[in-house]
């Protein structure tokens, strides 16, 4: 058979065993299995435990669990109530200001987790009632805050950035530096898109109802104080030069962890007991999925298929900008129905190859993809965000919460725009901290 025929016949298995309800991970390793049976034979299937295994020896992997213990810490304490009563305070007089306050509270709240389900929880459990009970609409309290959500896969540090580093052997460094600005603009927008559609409504002071002392938002900004040093302490750690971005991530699960316990007071030994035990469980998740991520793309080389993909790509005769817009098409697709780690690892491999032979830059890309994966977590059926969202708030219908994300998706088309028209928002960091890449 063909190799791009059976590429078709590979995609379309997959999908089927995905929606079978088997897990992700689980899906992967039947239908890399059932083509390496039917097509290499039974010695093919001799090397999969080996693949497997292989695939999860790779010191970078470590980073992981550690980047999952810091969200886990933070959101087990009351650090993002803190976080979000601070810029309530100072962001009180702003028109659409209580919504601008979440905003900013997950662009903080990812910085330190780098999981966009923490961000929406920990962010959504205080934002998402009192937006409400100052009369703010559900469609604008709901889907900013899960909009607000998405933003800990983009902000460093990212599992998912970690993840398409693994995947695609880039710098995990670099990668974190080119979300920075992408990051910030893409709050930016947000926020601007809060303030116009507050404005726009007409009752911004109807809304905005408190007032506080000076002296009241100065005797809080001393609680911001353990967020910024969590970040400033781990971005001083990776670009330093002083560790690695896996030991980076230690010392960030240590800060974290150090937080929860002498500031916050979690002295519980079960608390701390279930901090470990969900960062553990939601750490096997994803290391699973790489691994039987691995198989799978071994199974796309072994039969050909990748190569035959990448070669079809290129010899294309489209514009660059075409073939781009072909392929946030296809990721913009695939983030509505699967994780952002497993859309990545089956994704980028394949999509690399493309990438380099069009010119175009594999961190900038990176930013691309990940705003790509954002809209899928607002998006349905997976719509991870949306379901956070809906458990906070149970009464708020699905629908919704969708209607009221629905711009935010608007502002991260804007924002891929944007970067395509100029990259240099995403490599121009990267470039300045750590050199052009030669």
């Amino acid at each position: 058979m063909d190799p791009l025929t059976l590429g078709g016949v590979v995609a379309l298995a997959t999908i089927l065993v995905l929606f079978s309800g088997v897990s992700v991970a689980t899906g992967l390793l039947i239908t890399a299995g059932g083509f390496l049976l039917a097509f290499d034979g039974m010695r093919s299937l001799e090397l999969m435990p080996e693949i497997f295994f292989g695939k999860l020896n790779d010191f970078a992997l470590l980073s992981i669990p550690m980047f999952i213990i810091m969200g886990a810490a933070i959101s087990s304490t009351r650090a993002g109530a803190d976080l979000y009563e601070a810029l309530d305070r100072w962001l009180t007089r702003v028109p659409g200001g209580l919504v601008v306050s979440n905003l900013g509270a997950c662009a903080l709240f990812a910085a330190m987790s780098g999981s966009s389900p923490a961000t929406c929880a920990a962010i959504g459990k205080m934002g998402v009632p009192e937006m409400r009970r100052r009369g703010y609409p559900d469609t604008v309290a709901a889907g900013s805050i899960a909009a607000g959500g998405t933003l800990g896969i983009l902000i460093p540090p990212s599992v998912t950035m970690i993840v398409y580093g693994v995947a695609t052997e880039t710098s995990i460094g670099r990668l974190f530096l080119a979300g920075v600005v992408p990051g910030l603009m893409l709050v930016t927008l947000f926020m601007a898109w809060s303030i116009y559609a507050t404005w726009a409504s007409g009752n911004a002071k109807v809304l905005e109802s408190r007032s506080f002392t000076w002296a009241q938002k100065i005797e809080i900004l001393p609680r911001v104080g353990p967020f910024l040093a969590v970040i400033v302490g781990v971005l001083f750690v990776l670009y330093g030069g002083v560790a690695t971005p896996s030991e980076t991530a230690a010392v960030g699960a240590l800060l974290c962890i150090g937080i929860a316990v002498v500031i916050y007071r979690l002295w519980n030994l079960p608390a701390l007991w279930a901090i470990l035990r969900d960062s553990t469980r939601e750490s096997v998740m994803i290391l699973f999925i790489i691994a039987a991520a691995g198989v799978f793309s071994y199974m796309l080389s072994s039969l050909f298929i990748t190569q035959s993909i990448a070669a079809w790509i290129t010899e294309l005769d489209v514009n660059r900008w075409v073939l781009m817009a072909a392929i946030n098409l296809f990721l913009l697709v695939a983030g509505f129905f699967l994780p952002p780690v497993a859309v990545i690892l089956m994704a980028a491999p394949i999509l690399l190859p493309v990438i380099l032979a069009a010119g175009f830059d594999p961190y900038w890309f990176a930013v691309v993809l990940t705003i790509n994966m954002e809209i899928g977590l607002i998006s349905p059926p997976v719509g991870l965000n949306l379901y956070v969202i809906n458990g906070i708030a149970p009464d708020i219908p699905l629908k919704t919460i969708l209607r009221g994300s629905i711009p935010y998706v608007m502002c991260m088309v804007v924002a891929i725009l944007i970067l395509c028209v100029f990259p240099g928002l995403a490599t121009g960091l990267p470039d300045l901290v750590m050199g052009p890449v030669l």
